[in-house]
């Protein structure tokens, strides 16, 4: 990874988001897997029940900076679950960041997972959930890995409104790679309710959420030193927020006892 050319500590900098305020930009940005996954943990944990010595499955968690995050900022244990990323790449990161008593890497499939039912507290999803979790099974698998009454969250990009088969021109040439997997909160709420796994305690689009990618991508331009062409920076741009954000979704497992 080649150092960024400009400083981008003030680009990324954001006093809405006090804790991940206090991580070293440079780090942030050096191991970028996407968006601030800074910012969105820090957004999806102020919706979300998340308490000292938990439980807590970090699904896709990338190079597992949501990860250590989630291990310093709310003192949870977490299984930082990835595919993309090896566990011992990850490891290295987590005994840098002091964790290693907290989090544990973990390199697996998001449809294999070695994992007790019924074994963590909390499950967050960070950027990640779409590229496993439209499936309409999916949900009735990876639920049984948390408690009854247990949380899951996520934080996915979507769109704003279902636009159907009329897609935005400045979306076209995208929308024919991973973005067919971005949906409206309305969308993931029935997917989620209609298994009847889960209560649905929130679902909505993230405030300002696309102003908060623009900021990152913006970043990422300056440190780049020249705007790429076709860059998810310039098409945010053209959508203005009309059509792309961040969905979010909040939900409580049910007792699978007392399922009528």
């Amino acid at each position: 990874m080649t150092e960024p050319k400009t400083d981008t500590k003030g680009a990324l900098y954001d006093e809405s988001f006090p804790l991940s305020s206090k991580y070293d930009p440079a780090w942030v940005y050096a191991n970028e897997m996407g968006p601030n996954v800074l910012w969105l943990t820090e957004l999806l944990c102020r919706a979300m029940d998340i308490r000292s010595g938990m439980r807590v499955l970090d699904m896709g968690c990338g190079k597992a900076l949501s990860s250590i995050f989630l291990a310093k900022e709310s003192g949870v244990e977490v299984w930082a679950t990835d595919l993309w990323i090896g566990a011992t790449e990850n490891w290295r990161r987590v005994r840098e960041a002091g964790v290693e008593k907290q989090v544990f890497p973990i390199h697996a499939d998001a449809r294999s997972l070695p994992f007790a039912e019924e074994f963590f507290d909390a499950i967050l999803s960070l950027d990640s959930y779409h590229y496993f979790g439209t499936d309409d099974a999916y949900l009735s698998r990876f639920v049984r890995l948390l408690k009854p009454g247990g949380q899951i969250g996520i934080i996915v990009p979507g769109f704003i409104r279902d636009f159907g088969r009329d897609v935005p021109e400045h979306l076209l040439d995208v929308y024919a790679e991973d973005w067919y997997t971005f949906h409206t909160a309305e969308w993931w709420r029935w997917h989620w309710e209609k298994t009847r796994l889960v209560n649905v305690e929130l679902a909505d689009i993230l405030p300002d959420g696309w102003q908060l990618w623009m900021k990152w991508e913006t970043a990422q331009e300056a440190a780049a030193g020249v705007p790429e062409p076709g860059s998810e920076a310039e098409i945010l741009r053209a959508d203005g927020g009309e059509n792309i954000g961040f969905v979010r979704i909040v939900a409580r497992r049910r007792d699978p006892t007392r399922q009528s």
